[in-house]
C-alpha cells in the first residue's frame, strides 16, 4: 500500500525512491509486525485471559504441564494480525503472490481458529473433526497450487529444484499440484505438531522464515540468480517482505511465549504459520530445501508417525510419548533444554539450507 504512495511522492521528491528497495521494505515490514505484536500482545492476552480462553492440558502427558492449564490460547490471531498488516503496508500489492501467500496463511488461520473456538469457547473436546480440518486444508491448499500453476510464466516455475546441483531440475508439470499441495497442508500440520512447548514452534518458524526470505531475495534478483546458479523466477523476490513480517511478528509473539508462556498460539496460529512456511517454499521451489531447514518439524511429525505406525502393526511404542519433544521431557530433560536444542538444531539446519545456495 505505501509503495503506490512513495511512487506518488517521488514525483516530487526523488528520495522518495528509497522505498522502492526490497531490502528496505523486508527491514520495516519486519519492524512493523513487531511493533504490531508488541503493543497488541498485551491487550489480546488480557482479553483471552477474561473470556476465559485457556489451554487444555492432557491428564496423560508430562506432569510439569498441568501448571499451564488455563493460560490464554489462540494468541496466534495476534501473529495472522501482525503479519497481515505489515505485508499489506510495506509488499507490492501489484504482485500476485503477495495475495497467495496471505490468502493461504489467513485461510489456514481460519481452520485453525474454528478447531480452537470450538475446544475453548464451545468446550466441545474434538474441535473440528480430522475429516472436518483435512477437507478445509485440502481446498485451501489445492486451490493455492492450482493458482500457481496457472499464473507460472516459465517453465522453471513448476519444476521441482534438487539442491546441491546446479543443472538438476525435474519438469514436474501437472504433478506441480500435488507436490504444492502436499508442500503446503504438510507443512502446516508439521508446525501444530511442533507446537507443544513453550516458544518451542514459532523460533523455529522465525528462523525458517529468515531462510525463505533469503532465498526468495536471490530468486527473484536475476544478477545474484546469475551469479550463484539458480533458477531466476521473476517477482518472487516480494516474498522476503512477507518472511519479514513472519519473522517480526514471531519475535514479537514469543516475547509473551517464551517460557514460561503467558500465551500460545493454538491452532490459529500454528497452522497459519505452517502453510505460510511451505507457500513461500513453493513459490521459490525450494521444496526441498524446507524440508532441510525444517527438519525439526519433519522429526516431529516423523516421531508421530512412527508412534502411530509401531503400535497399531505391533502394540508397543517406540517413544514414551509423541511427538518427540514429549518424549524427551519425560526421559527428564527439563522443558527449557529441550526448547534451546531444538532451537539450536534449527539453527545448523538453515545454515545447511542457505548453503544450498552456493554449494553446486
Amino acid at each position: 500500500m505505501l509503495v503506490f504512495l512513495a511512487e506518488l511522492l517521488t514525483q516530487l521528491y526523488s528520495g522518495f525512491n528509497v522505498f522502492s528497495y526490497l531490502t528496505l521494505r523486508a527491514i520495516l515490514g519486519l519492524l512493523t509486525a513487531l511493533l504490531l505484536a508488541l503493543l497488541v500482545g498485551p491487550v489480546m492476552i488480557r482479553r483471552l485471559s477474561q473470556y476465559q480462553i485457556g489451554q487444555q492440558v492432557r491428564s496423560d502427558g508430562p506432569q510439569t504441564h498441568l501448571k499451564k492449564a488455563g493460560t490464554p490460547t489462540m494468541g496466534g490471531a495476534l501473529i495472522l494480525v501482525a503479519i497481515a498488516v505489515s505485508t499489506l503496508l510495506w509488499a507490492d500489492l501489484r504482485n500476485p503472490y503477495v495475495w497467495i501467500v496471505l490468502g493461504v496463511t489467513l485461510a489456514f488461520g481460519a481452520i485453525g481458529w474454528v478447531d480452537d473456538y470450538r475446544k475453548l469457547v464451545k468446550k466441545n473436546s474434538k474441535g473440528l473433526s480430522a475429516k472436518e480440518k483435512y477437507f478445509w486444508q485440502t481446498i485451501a491448499g489445492a486451490l493455492a497450487a492450482l493458482l500457481l500453476y496457472l499464473i507460472a510464466k516459465t517453465p522453471v516455475s513448476t519444476q521441482l529444484i534438487v539442491p546441491f546441483f546446479k543443472h538438476v531440475a525435474i519438469d514436474l508439470g501437472p504433478w506441480f499440484l500435488l507436490l504444492a499441495y502436499l508442500t503446503i497442508v504438510g507443512s502446516s500440520n508439521a508446525v501444530n505438531l511442533t507446537d507443544g512447548l513453550d516458544g518451542l514452534a514459532i523460533m523455529p518458524t522465525v528462523m525458517v522464515a529468515g531462510g525463505l526470505g533469503v532465498i526468495a531475495y536471490v530468486t527473484g534478483n536475476s544478477v545474484f540468480a546469475g551469479y550463484l546458479g539458480i533458477p531466476y523466477i521473476s517477482g518472487v523476490g516480494e516474498m522476503i517482505v512477507f518472511c519479514g513480517a513472519i519473522f517480526g511478528a514471531g519475535l514479537g509473539f514469543l516475547w509473551f511465549n517464551a517460557y514460561p508462556a503467558q500465551v500460545f498460539m493454538g491452532d490459529v496460529g500454528a497452522l497459519a504459520l505452517g502453510a505460510a512456511l511451505g507457500i513461500v517454499a513453493v513459490i521459490v521451489r525450494q521444496e526441498i530445501v524446507l524440508v532441510i531447514m525444517g527438519g525439526v518439524f519433519v522429526m516431529e511429525t516423523v516421531s508421530v508417525i512412527l508412534q502411530v505406525g509401531s503400535y497399531k502393526l505391533t502394540g508397543r511404542r517406540i517413544f514414551r510419548m509423541a511427538p518427540i519433544h514429549h518424549h524427551f521431557e519425560l526421559k527428564g530433560w527439563p522443558e527449557p533444554r529441550v526448547i534451546v536444542r531444538f532451537w539450536i538444531i534449527t539453527v545448523i539446519l538453515v545454515m545447511i539450507g542457505l548453503s544450498t545456495l552456493k554449494i553446486r
